[in-house]
């Protein structure tokens, strides 16, 4: 249940839904399995699993839900190769080519004849909100699965005024500057991973794992005009994180000793130990999130048009903004 990805997203409406209230708008789009002729489903399931029964579960005014996607597994070169055998067939037979539209036809129709046999591929996906905080954070490693999950929640309660988590400062700006200097803000020690990329050339990246962030050869990059959009941090010793610039966070990993206090709270059933996971989960990432959101130079609460943005932007970052556009589901 530890999150790995955190993909965060600021309320801009009070949400005021108890969890007896959202677990019952829920149960109207709980998940059902794949028929068979579904291509795939998506619904809402206990996130205690077989351990539970209710769509929400509550801990110290945190609402955490889970979404369960199954997709049908239909490989491509399988279901193509049986299209090429029945047009090979019928070309023979007839003495004709099969034009582009007819096959179409007979891949609907070789669909439809292996659909039902298909193995059926299942994902949870979690996620939590934060009334008192204003977020809500989803465990998601892409923008696409989060905006699923955000999608039918919203259509599941009507209503979800939720924007993508923005702070006042440009995130590759500042983490440009942090690795320059080179100093990490208050609270937060380098990692030893970043991501660099020129704004003069989309297609100039370096990638460095397991480096001294530190060490004269990045510096060198930097000071040639190269900036930062993925950084690894340390959050006070106990969470490690790659962010990028666009504020999420991903390769979440949480400290043995986090792990430990968790496991030191007196639960002998696994839905306790799931309170007590979720207890110190949410109060761990809450102050996590401050302490970054203060190193961005705080929340972004203005309304900024994509004008505003691409006049601001280089060429390189209208490019990279147009690609994290194409990736997002609305």
């Amino acid at each position: 249940m530890w999150f790995k990805n955190l993909r965060i997203y600021r309320l801009t409406k009070e949400f005021s839904l108890d969890a007896e209230k959202l677990n019952e708008l829920l149960e109207t789009q709980a998940f059902v399995p794949c028929g068979s002729q579904d291509s795939a489903r998506y619904g809402w399931v206990p996130p205690l699993g077989r351990h539970g029964s209710q769509l929400v579960h509550a801990t110290n005014g945190h609402l955490m839900i889970c979404a369960k996607k199954q997709e049908k597994v239909l490989p491509a070169t399988v279901v193509n190769e049986k299209v090429e055998e029945l047009a090979q067939a019928i070309s023979e037979k007839e003495a004709r080519q099969v034009g582009r539209k007819e096959r179409q036809n007979l891949k609907d129709e070789v669909l439809l004849e292996m659909r039902p046999k298909a193995f059926a591929r299942s994902r949870l996906h979690y996620a939590y909100i934060a009334p008192q905080d204003g977020w809500v954070v989803v465990d998601a490693s892409s923008a696409s699965a989060a905006e699923e999950l955000l999608e039918n929640l919203r259509e599941a309660i009507s209503s979800l005024a939720v924007i993508p988590l923005s702070a006042k400062n440009l995130p590759q700006h500042t983490m440009t500057h942090w690795l320059t200097a080179p100093e990490a803000p208050a609270q937060f020690e380098f990692g030893h991973e970043c991501e660099l990329r020129d704004p003069k050339d989309s297609g100039s990246v370096i990638r460095c794992k397991n480096q001294d962030l530190c060490a004269e050869e990045i510096h060198n990059h930097l000071v040639a005009g190269m900036q930062v959009h993925k950084l690894g941090l340390v959050w006070r010793g106990g969470v490690e994180f790659l962010v990028d610039d666009q504020l999420s966070l991903k390769r979440v990993k949480f400290s043995d000793e986090l792990l430990e206090k968790a496991d030191s709270a007196d639960a002998d059933n696994a839905a306790l130990r799931f309170d007590a996971d979720f207890a110190v989960m949410t109060l761990e990432i809450s102050a996590l999130l401050k302490d970054l959101l203060a190193a961005f130079g705080g929340v972004n609460t203005e309304s900024v048009s994509v004008e505003e943005i691409v006049a601001k932007a280089s060429r390189a970052e209208v490019d990279n903004l147009a690609r994290e556009v194409e990736e997002v589901v609305f």
